[in-house]
């Protein structure tokens, strides 16, 4: 690589009157530009590439196709980004969990290789699948995505978000998204069929409580009301975490047994997830029974003490758009939740054989 001193001369030869760096003149010279500076791609190590417009890719990437430029971005630990209502999201706002699509495909880009395979065992409407479709066009490659999902009725939505999402881009002269697998049925009994290391990522937003349940029982116009969101159904939903409800509203279940079911769930996932692979799950904190339940850091211990895989970063994806609501006031703070947690877990290095 040519030393900084170099740098600086190639540089100097495109700076302006007052000085500065032309990186519209080195352009037109055709000259790659990078942060302010010429890259001399004969001094790139064998290993490396540059890509326009993206920067300088390490061919010994394991993580992701992700150029360091990108990579340093990707790296930040909040995620301050609305992502606005798309893809269908009348549709898939029924589902009160549901994530925004691209976000997924943000999240897939930073954690898997183009032609990766990505799981999501609580699939919902399917964000994850919708996801890994928006990156062959959007991102860095079409990824292969598998979502187990046991209630029919997010099946379909998500189908019908698929169809009218393709007919649109069909429309404009854009190519289809990819249809995903998604599979009816428990998860605890699909993952039996995914062979043992053959996921490179695994995506999905868990389940709080007893909503797992509670969605199988519910109406149609129940379920629109609440958005299936908190556990006394009122419309703050499952991710604004400002419920307040009792044991009977969890169907009897206890936290303790939330968090008991979920490690053992992810135990049985990790069989399935590539040495090198990661498990990334979306998980709100809740502000219940005047008290704040972090049920992030509840629930990574649960995870770590029961799978074999070590939380290795936590992200915050802050939704700026995020609606107001004025609660506790003017007799108690309560917080406003416009954030989500994301737990990123790697693999321990040495697994359990027995």
């Amino acid at each position: 690589m040519a030393d900084d001193g170099d740098r600086h001369r190639q540089s100097r030869l495109f700076t302006d009157d007052d000085g500065e760096f032309d990186a519209d003149r080195a352009r037109e010279e055709s000259l790659p530009v990078e942060d302010g500076e010429v890259i001399d791609t004969d001094d790139l190590a064998d290993h490396q590439r540059y890509i326009e417009g993206r920067g300088i890719y390490d061919e010994r990437n394991r993580v992701n196709d992700l150029t360091g430029k990108e990579w340093k971005y990707a790296t930040k630990s909040v995620i301050a980004e609305g992502y606005p209502p798309a893809v269908q999201h009348d549709l898939r706002s029924e589902h009160g969990g549901q994530k925004p699509p691209r976000l997924c495909a943000d999240l897939i880009g930073r954690f898997s290789k183009a032609g990766d395979t990505i799981l999501d065992p609580f699939a919902g409407v399917g964000g994850t699948l919708l996801g890994a479709s928006f990156c062959e066009h959007e991102g860095t490659g079409l990824r292969e995505a598998i979502g187990f999902e046991r209630t029919e009725r997010w099946i379909d939505v998500y189908r019908k978000v698929l169809e009218a999402e393709n007919e649109e881009r069909r429309s404009q002269g854009e190519p289809p998204l990819a249809e995903q697998a998604m599979r009816h049925g428990d998860c605890a009994e699909l993952i039996d069929d995914v062979p043992d290391d053959s996921v490179d990522l695994l995506l999905t937003d868990v389940p709080y409580w007893h909503m797992d349940e509670l969605e199988q029982t519910r109406n149609e116009r129940e379920t629109r009301e609440s958005k299936l969101g908190s556990f006394d159904g009122d419309e703050t939903g499952a991710g604004d975490a400002n419920a307040d409800a009792g044991e009977e509203a969890d169907g009897g279940r206890t936290k303790a047994e939330w968090l008991a079911d979920m490690g053992d769930k992810f135990d049985r996932f990790t069989d399935a997830v590539a040495p090198d692979g990661h498990v990334v799950v979306f998980i709100g904190d809740m502000y219940r029974e005047q008290s704040y339940e972090f049920l992030s850091a509840d629930l990574a211990r649960a995870i770590e003490s029961t799978a074999p895989l070590s939380l290795a970063a936590t992200l915050i994806w802050y939704d700026p758009t995020k609606d107001l609501h004025v609660y506790g006031y003017p007799f108690s703070f309560v917080p406003s939740m416009v954030h989500q947690n994301v737990l990123v877990f790697r693999l321990e290095t040495e697994r359990d054989e027995n």
